[in-house]
């Protein structure tokens, strides 16, 4: 096969850059067919914003020889001497391209990462600022340790592949903000299924799924007493108890309700028989009560109040679909199994328990759990028998 050329590497981002799957497999195939037209590439980085609730953005970096690495920049990055002094920031500013002949010690004097490069051997640098159609901005920088730095040709040649892989880059960089943002506010199965073009109202699938329900004690009266402010923190302080051990374990998130709180954790059929599945779920559910034990170890604007929580641990057949009205939905799950859980989780503040299960859930790990008795449950007919962990001592036995 012909070494690329310019005009085959504009040809193939204006295809879409087709074979390349992910971010990275784009940016090296990129660099390897930019080196092949002959311009000595030593490093290129890639610099793209992005919607997320803890990231700036993500920088993607390749050398010569070597794989894309790629970094996440938080939000305070900033307020840090190493981006005030950044090329990058200049860019941004000026939304023009920014040249450092390195091998001439030109913007070394205020620059941490210009001085890096010429210790690394480089001798020329470049930053193009990527303009996307909404007006945001973002860069590409382009390296070389050639004698001279890049020829005038060299420079032509890149400046007339930005627009193209710009497009490019944007074009992906949506679809990981959609692929985030759904992540962040439906949970990432729903998000798959979502951008995967399960969109209707009314669809959705029956599946098998152990369900988490837990709401906080005592809510309504402490935002009653304690600002708002004061509020969200400890709801923010609060669901960091228990997010992490729930995705950690397999499950997810599927809403939050005030103090509230609604996971699932699906369960195939070839492993709904498998004790591991159901003590992984337990495990979750104890690590979320250490973390609430150390929250209220936290000295705070709240630490007079003691936060105490119930966790209802179900398991059954969902719903799990579209539903809403008009052109507002909400992917969810819904059925008689997550209302049991729902009226299982109200019985836990009367009994003083944190952690109670159905006895279908218990019956894979009955070691574990002891009676706590058989409820009426409204909107069911029967009574049902709940169960307490053997090792949790309640904290109290009226009613809340």
């Amino acid at each position: 096969m012909a070494p690329w050329t310019i005009a085959d590497i504009a040809d193939w981002l204006i295809d879409g850059a087709r074979g390349a799957a992910s971010a990275e497999e784009f940016i090296a195939q990129l660099c390897e067919r930019i080196t092949e037209t002959g311009i000595p590439l030593r490093r290129v980085g890639v610099f793209v914003r992005t919607l997320h609730p803890n990231i700036m953005g993500r920088s993607f970096v390749w050398r010569h020889g070597g794989k894309v690495e790629t970094t996440h920049a938080p939000h305070d990055i900033i307020d840090s001497d190493a981006y005030r002094t950044s090329p990058i920031t200049d860019v941004y500013q000026t939304r023009k391209p920014v040249r450092h002949r390195i091998g001439t010690g030109e913007g070394l004097d205020r620059s941490t990462f210009l001085r890096e490069l010429h210790d690394e051997g480089a001798t020329d640098y470049i930053a193009f600022p990527m303009v996307y159609t909404d007006g945001s901005m973002h860069a590409v920088t382009w390296t070389t340790s050639a004698p001279g730095g890049f020829t005038d040709n060299h420079i032509a040649s890149l400046t007339s592949l930005v627009p193209a892989f710009t497009r490019v880059s944007e074009i992906r960089n949506l679809r990981r903000i959609a692929t985030t943002l759904l992540d962040t506010y439906v949970g990432y199965r729903a998000g798959e299924r979502i951008l995967a073009g399960a969109i209707r109202r009314g669809s959705g699938d029956t599946i098998n799924a152990i369900i988490w329900l837990s709401d906080m004690r005592g809510f309504s009266a402490l935002s009653d007493r304690v600002s708002s402010h004061k509020v969200v923190n400890l709801l923010n302080r609060y669901f960091d108890c228990q997010v992490p051990p729930i995705t950690k374990y397999g499950g997810e998130v599927l809403k939050f309700m005030g103090d509230g709180l609604l996971a699932i954790f699906p369960v195939a059929d070839s492993e709904f028989d498998q004790v591991s599945v159901f003590e992984d779920v337990l495990k979750a559910a104890r690590e979320a009560r250490a973390n609430v034990e150390e929250l209220n170890k936290a000295r705070g604007p709240w630490s007079t109040d003691r936060v105490r929580f119930g966790v209802a641990l179900h398991v059954g057949q969902v719903l799990y679909g579209n539903i809403g009205g008009g052109n507002r939905l909400d992917f969810t799950c819904i059925g008689h199994a997550v209302n049991l859980a729902a009226r299982i989780e109200r019985i836990s503040g009367k009994v003083g328990r944190t952690i109670l299960a159905s006895e279908d859930f218990a019956q894979y790990q009955l070691s574990e759990w002891e009676p706590v008795g058989e409820f009426s449950m409204a909107g069911f007919t029967a009574r049902h028998r709940v169960l307490g962990l053997r090792d949790e001592i309640p904290y109290l036995t009226n009613a809340e």
